[in-house]
């Protein structure tokens, strides 16, 4: 007979990471917002929160998605896989990502999209032991290197058009459990519970008449584990190319934007300050977004046809 211990760490995994980039990383969020773009959209994220800190959080993230035609319906696919450290423990997300466009008028576009995957996890046991755990072991904290597996699930909603957008996810959808342990055969069980999350985003593009200048607001309201938080920025475009803003997130942090439009790339920096007492401990956290967009043509005919030289 087989001994079973399972033993719960913590209350819930860690959340979504919170980027201050949040309407540049729609599809981080909500897998409804791939191939809102007429391109195959490679989106790369990185954020180095609370720089100070001993095994402080760290969080990069790739998504790339494009539009897709299948029996003559609007679809968007697309794939995520996220990395993310933060104390002992390690998160690697992948993800494939579909979603349902429907043309609602002019230039309007809602779409439902899905994005089935793994949440794995490893928790660094040999970093958490102090010499007086050899002695007198806490049962809560485990001994040795341990991970786990499970299946997660995000879901959507998400309205575009070219002067605003806005969008409805809700992450984790199953709330899924680990089950860490340290082999397949080890019967000691450590699991851990992810918390499901809720996002509303929504933002705009405004003109401002006989000027190069472009205003951009945009705002995000979170809530995960009965915990809410909320965050609004403000971009300034210059002739499409160069980009200037600042933003806040609510009893936590005044953030300064930087980035520039290279063609069919956008480069963008964020930097955090905390207004939080944790301003005595750390100078803030940095995040950099890399964008890069491959056109598609979608013209059923190519007016330029090339014949390959072997049929001439």
């Amino acid at each position: 007979m087989t001994l079973v211990v399972v033993v719960a760490i913590g209350a819930m995994a860690q959340d979504d990471a919170a980027f201050s980039h949040y309407w540049l990383g729609k599809g981080y969020y909500n897998p409804a917002a791939a191939g809102d773009l007429n391109a195959i959209h490679m989106n790369l994220g990185s954020r180095m929160q609370w720089v100070d800190f001993r095994r402080a959080p760290m969080n990069f993230y790739l998504t790339v998605d494009a539009p897709y035609k299948l029996l003559g319906q609007r679809l968007g696919i697309g794939v995520k896989a996220e990395y993310e450290r933060i104390g002992l423990f390690t998160n690697t997300r992948i993800g494939g990502q579909l979603a349902y466009r429907r043309k609602l008028g002019k230039n309007l576009f809602l779409s439902v999209g899905i994005q089935p995957g793994v949440f794995s996890q490893a928790f660094r046991a040999g970093d958490a032991l102090s010499p007086s755990d050899a002695t007198d072991p806490d049962p809560a904290i485990p001994t040795h290197d341990i991970s786990g597996t499970a299946f997660d699930a995000n879901v959507g909603l998400f309205l575009s058009h070219p002067r605003y957008w806005a969008s409805l996810a809700v992450t984790h959808v199953t709330s899924p459990g680990i089950e860490l342990k340290a082999s397949r055969d080890d019967p000691e069980i450590f699991e851990f519970k992810v918390g499901r999350g809720y996002y509303f985003m929504a933002g705009g593009n405004i003109p401002i008449n006989n000027t190069l200048f472009e205003i951009q607001p945009s705002g995000m309201f979170a809530m995960t584990q009965n915990v809410w938080t909320a965050q609004a920025a403000t971009m300034v475009r210059y002739n499409r190319m160069f980009n200037i803003g600042a933003g806040y997130r609510w009893k936590d942090a005044v953030t300064a934007y930087i980035g520039i439009n290279l063609k069919d790339a956008y480069i963008g920096y964020a930097y955090d300050y905390p207004v939080s007492s944790i301003s005595r401990e750390t100078f803030g956290s940095h995040e950099v977004f890399i964008i890069y967009n491959v056109k598609l043509d979608k013209r059923e005919k190519n007016k330029n046809k090339q014949k390959s030289v072997r049929l001439m």
